[in-house]
This record gives C-alpha cells, structure tokens and sequence, in this order.
C-alpha cells in the first residue's frame, strides 16, 4: 500500500485529490493539509510514502516544502502538483529534492500512475517538454534503459534475458517498470518516448 500525504490550500481541489487517490487500488491516503506549518506538523505521524504538494501555497510555497521534507522526513519522496508550466519552477523543484513534476491538467489516471511511480523510486516530469527545458535526468535506472535498449532492437524477452544473464521474469519485470515509469500505455509507445528524449 502507498501511503500519500495530500497539500493543498483549495479545500475543493484538496478534497477531490483525496478521494480520487483514495479510490485507486493500492494506494492510500493518510494525510492531508491546507498550507506548509499544518503539513509539517502533521507529516512525521502519517508516515507517507509519497507527498502530494501544490507548489503555490500560502506563506511557505511548496518547494520550500518539498526541501523542508527531504530532510524532516527522508523515506517521504515529494511529488509537485501545479498549474504553473514553466521549466524555471520545475528545475527548482528538483533542486529542493522533489521526484516529479506534474501539471493540473493532467488525468485521474495519469495522477495516479504518477505516485505508483515516484513511489517506486522514479522521476515523473509532465509534460515532457517542461523535463528537457529544465535539463531533467532520465527516469529510468540503467537496468531498465538496458532492457528497453535491447527491446528498441527488437530482442524479444528471452533473448534479453539471455543476453544480459538473467531470468525471463526480471527482464519482463524492468520492462514493465520502464513503461511505467514513462507513462507509456505499451512497450513500443516506451521505447518511442525514451529514444525521442535520448534516454536509451
């Protein structure tokens, strides 16, 4: 179960995150707040895995939120959620040791798939765009830009995991991380993304 704590100062959008993320299997809300000091206050005893934070908030912003909790709670990974697209913000915010960056146009799903992989120790920036103006790293680890590597040059699982000494189910498990990770809806529609952005 992901545990995520919701920061947001407009009660309606607030409690809609809730429920929406609430909803979704295997994730779990154990927190929420209006502004940084009730966050802070609340955070430690919650124990989240994930924090869901808008970056404008009142007083202390969000990023000096997202700086605060790396070190106040360092298994909590911090994910930004904002209506400002400018790649400025996103630098910035990956700077204060946030793991993504996600626009509020975004889909229920795509929120969703978004904590599944900041939780899983990826990086999601949304759009795209806004991660190659701001310079972002690759989400991938190097095991899994290996595997999509080979898929890209049409190895099938067997073969990849043959060549890199491995079992089929870890290979299918990278490939399945990667796909994640890039948002992706197939394999092909991953490797698509990763070789547009030079990440395999």
């Amino acid at each position: 179960m992901i545990r995520v704590f919701v920061v947001e100062d407009m009660h309606v959008v607030r409690a809609g995150l809730v429920a929406l993320l609430d909803g979704e299997f295997g994730i779990e809300v154990v927190g929420n707040a209006a502004d940084a000091p009730e966050a802070l206050t609340r955070v430690s005893g919650a124990e989240p895995d994930v924090a869901l934070l808008d970056i404008d908030l009142p007083g202390m912003d969000g990023l000096a939120l997202a700086h605060e909790l790396s070190w106040r709670v360092p298994t909590c990974r911090t994910l930004m959620l904002t209506a400002l697209d400018r790649a400025g913000h996103v630098q910035r915010a990956l700077d204060a040791g946030a793991s993504g960056y996600l626009l509020k146009t975004l889909s229920p799903q795509e929120l969703a798939n978004a904590v599944r992989a900041v939780s899983a120790g990826g990086r999601v920036i949304e759009p795209a765009e806004l991660a190659e103006l701001a310079g972002a790293a690759t989400p991938l680890t190097l095991r899994e830009a290996e595997v999509l590597r080979l898929a890209a040059g049409g190895a099938d699982t067997r073969a990849i995991a043959a060549d890199l000494f491995l079992g089929v189910g870890t290979v299918r498990n990278r490939l399945s991380a990667a796909v994640g990770k890039l948002h992706a809806r197939t394999l092909v529609d991953a490797i698509r993304i990763a070789e547009r952005h030079g990440w395999i």
